[in-house]
């Protein structure tokens, strides 16, 4: 069995492998990475040898570390980590998957209501986990201005309703969590991308969110903007803010990660709508609200559509990926949410 892993910024692991009985044999890890002294490879191939098929990535990693520990010298890991050799394992014994496993099937249907995507973002996550769709990327289009909350904010908290009211702005709650998202037709870009467990098998929810925007900041650089990803969530440039992240995972093994980057944004109607409050500010280490956004308009020189069409480009450079369209029953079902649940006061105000 042969698996293989590379790392974010670093190098690639590769591991071969048999299973005897249900416990690994014959392992053997190599890869571009550097280590020292050499004889250290020996220890980090044998350490694996003997643990059960199942053996989860952290306890994988432990073995790994615990085995370099007991060295009479120390042993320099550059490029990799144990980490990484135990998720080559998992890869080799087809727990978690690569990118380049799967194939991506890429929507970018005409405007919708802003409650449909939330409801569209719901139901495209548990179709992938009951196996009825593949990994999809869905690009978002609309016309009403929306803000979109997190699945844990408190809506008065958040937002200022009688602002939103006079602006003609809905709200709609999310199933992930994260921040909120002050949405005009053109001022943004958001998209959202739907996932097996598999591929992110064995991170952190940290690690996961800067595997998964990977791929945005290569299509950042096409398009002439350098950016790079800054605290748990988010992605900047030297400039300031570009996009923020929210993650959902889901019973049966399905991950929805979406990201919402600012084009050229309405920062004056923003704070008007939004009460951003001082500690969030200065947690970001800025003064004020309209620093925090920095509208990829005026790095790239660029229609918001050649942006996006861009992106969607990059995208398939790099991983699999067929165009796709929302299946009526998945439409039917989202309409059906969005009028049970994304525009129920209920569930909108359920953190008043």
């Amino acid at each position: 069995m042969h698996g293989e892993y590379k790392v974010p910024g670093g190098k690639l692991v590769a591991v071969d492998l048999d299973v005897v009985d249900g416990l690994l044999s014959g392992v053997s890890v190599s890869g571009d990475f550097f280590l020292e002294p050499d004889e250290a490879l020996a220890v980090v191939s044998s350490s694996l040898d003997g643990l059960p098929r199942d053996t989860p990535v952290s306890r994988l990693a432990d073995a790994v570390t615990t085995a370099l520990a007991r060295e009479d010298q120390p042993v320099h890991m550059v490029g990799f980590d144990a980490h990484a050799v135990a998720v080559a394992v998992r890869r080799a014994l087809g727990f978690s998957t690569a990118w380049a496993d799967h194939t991506f099937e890429l929507i970018h249907p005409g405007p919708l209501p802003p409650a449909l995507h939330a409801a569209l973002d719901q139901v495209l996550t548990e179709e992938l986990g009951a196996g009825r769709r593949g990994p999809t990327l869905r690009f978002w289009e609309w016309v009403e201005p929306a803000v979109i909350i997190g699945s844990f904010q408190s809506l008065r908290n958040e937002v200022d309703l009688e602002a939103a009211e006079r602006y003609g702005i809905t709200v709609v709650r999310r199933i992930s969590g994260g921040g909120a998202m002050f949405m005009e037709a053109g001022n943004c870009i958001t998209f959202s991308l739907v996932v097996p467990a598999s591929l992110v098998d064995g991170m952190t929810f940290e690690d996961s969110y800067a595997f998964l925007n990977q791929w945005v900041l290569g299509a950042l650089a096409d398009v002439g903007v350098q950016a790079f990803t800054s605290g748990l969530n988010d992605i900047a440039s030297p400039a300031g803010k570009l996009a923020g992240s929210a993650q959902k995972r889901m019973v049966g093994g399905a991950v929805l990660h979406h990201v919402t980057m600012s084009y050229d944004i309405d920062a004056d109607k923003m704070l008007e709508v939004l009460r951003i409050g001082r500690e969030k500010l200065s947690d970001k280490g800025t003064t004020s609200a309209n620093k925090r956004v920095d509208p990829v308009r005026s790095q790239t020189q660029l229609p918001r559509e050649e942006v996006i069409s861009a992106f969607a480009a990059y995208f398939r450079s790099r991983y699999p990926t067929v165009d796709g369209a929302l299946r009526p029953e998945e439409l039917e079902r989202a309409t059906e949410l969005a009028r049970t649940k994304f525009t129920d006061p209920s569930w909108t105000a359920r953190v008043p």
